[in-house]
């Protein structure tokens, strides 16, 4: 075991942060959340990223104190979305310990943790690998993510923090997206060698027809997407509901421009699904308001705008050669790629593995697939995949109950989020976790805060008069 540069700062980071408070040290947490290439510790082939370590101190910071300890238990109470994904990992949990030795050599896997042949897609009698235990680890630390998230929001202003502190990694993920494209166009890519440390296959120097694919603080440009799918979903959602427009705005055109950029064919195909979500859930809620400028202008110009742009680029030839180009690149040739034939035969086989299984699964973190719901349904069979669904429909799809207000908005907006996240792991993810980021947005959605407000830290663009 080895502690890294990056696991020192962590700690430190962690050890100052104590005495500022729960709702600082979980503003550090979703920062930390970021560095999805980086290992704060190195166990074997096993990386514990700087969020996990950090994990630990916003745990202690939140359930220190009473009354957020108090409604981290509550919201694993039965019924309760934390109840379901308590099920989902303890299921988990246990299927990544029995599974692969109950049903060991009963089917042939594409094994996710320490094997020979875990880089190269082929396939291995069913037995354990290393990633039953660092998935299981991830599991747990995303219930614990969920479990502090939902304390924290329980009154207005930890609900304001946990916002703010999203809004803090959307902000971020532009910032070391323009480090990453800033570092390759000088050369100076080492600099940043501090956090792309883990023990993954780091494609930061990738490029596609010449352009430099786009990484930020990831090994490779569809991790990336993914996460700037959720980060666009989310600030697009405030900006379209009038929430500090001047912040949220240039956040997810930032965002959007880089997930275009960035060349992934998860981001190319998952954005125009996550802009249908915002577009429908503005005709749904918003409409024609003369209160709301921003939103009734979205509504009105977003077709024509689009419109105006297709026959731009059709118009156009040098446009429309390129445009053509990059389609043909990132979605319509996409199929016939060494990669995507990869990707292709994992899920086969896990589909495979969860029939060989008589649909218990293998485990959970066992093998590796490149889709989320074929992950699920081959690592934690369909006990495992009603618990996720029982959770993912209390927590993401609750009414919005209650007038127009910040709290109902900001729900709306880490509900799409999550589903933008979804989308993204439906088309590249590998395995069943999906992250810190995903299970705080979840619990932000599914809150309810019920105290008076403690101070006002965000402020929607409203008349004057309109409840805030």
């Amino acid at each position: 075991m080895s502690v890294e540069p990056i696991g020192i700062l962590t700690i430190l980071l962690g050890l100052l942060c104590l005495p500022l408070g729960y709702r600082a040290t979980f503003g550090v947490l979703m920062g930390t959340a970021l560095f999805g290439a980086a290992a704060a510790i190195l166990v074997g082939g096993a990386n514990i990223q700087p969020a996990h370590l950090f994990l630990s101190f916003a745990v202690a910071a939140v359930l220190a104190r009473r009354h957020e300890a108090a409604a981290a238990m509550r919201a694993m109470s039965f019924g309760q979305p934390g109840f379901w994904l308590l099920c989902m990992v303890i299921f988990g949990v246990g299927s990544a310990v029995l599974m692969p030795r109950l049903l060991a050599g009963a089917t042939q896997i594409v094994p996710l943790g320490a094997s020979e042949y875990a880089d190269t897609g082929s396939t291995v009698p069913l037995g354990p690998v290393s990633s039953n235990f660092t998935q299981s680890v991830y599991m747990a630390a995303d219930l614990a993510c969920f479990g502090i998230t939902a304390a924290i929001a329980t009154t207005h202003v930890g609900f304001r923090a946990v916002v703010a502190a999203v809004l803090g990694y959307c902000a971020g993920n532009v910032l070391l997206a323009m480090l990453d494209v800033g570092t390759y166009a000088t050369g100076t890519q080492s600099l940043l060698d501090f956090m792309r440390n883990a023990q993954y296959t780091m494609h930061s120097d990738d490029q596609v027809n010449g352009v430099k694919r786009i990484v930020g603080s990831f090994p490779e440009a569809s991790a990336f997407a993914r996460a700037t799918l959720g980060a666009f979903a989310f600030t697009g959602t405030l900006f379209l509901s009038g929430r500090i427009p001047m912040l949220t705005g240039p956040m997810a055109l930032a965002s959007l421009a880089l997930v275009i950029l960035s060349t992934s064919s998860t981001g190319f195909a998952g954005a125009p699904l996550v802009g249908l979500i915002l577009y429908a859930g503005l005709l749904r809620r918003s409409g024609f308001q003369p209160n709301r400028p921003l939103s009734s202008a979205a509504v009105l110009c977003t077709p024509i705008l689009l419109s105006i742009l297709i026959l731009a680029v059709l118009l156009d030839e040098r446009a429309s050669e390129t445009v053509r180009a990059y389609v043909d690149t990132l979605i319509l040739n996409k199929s016939s790629t060494t990669s995507a034939v990869e990707r292709s035969s994992w899920n086969a086989a896990a589909l495979q593995n969860f029939f060989d299984s008589f649909g218990f699964g293998v485990g959970l973190g066992t093998i590796r697939t490149s889709s989320f719901p074929i992950a699920l349904l081959a690592n934690v069979g369909i006990p495992g995949t009603a618990f996720y669904l029982l959770f993912a429909a209390t927590a993401l799809f609750a009414p919005l109950n209650g007038p127009r207000a910040f709290e109902t908005d900001a729900r709306l907006a880490a509900r799409n989020a999550c589903l933008a996240l979804i989308i993204g792991d439906t088309l590249a993810a590998p395995t069943v976790e999906q992250g810190l980021l995903f299970y705080a947005l979840a619990a932000l959605a599914c809150a309810s805060p019920r105290d008076h407000l403690e101070g006002v830290l965000l402020t929607p663009s409203e008349p004057s008069g309109a409840k805030a």
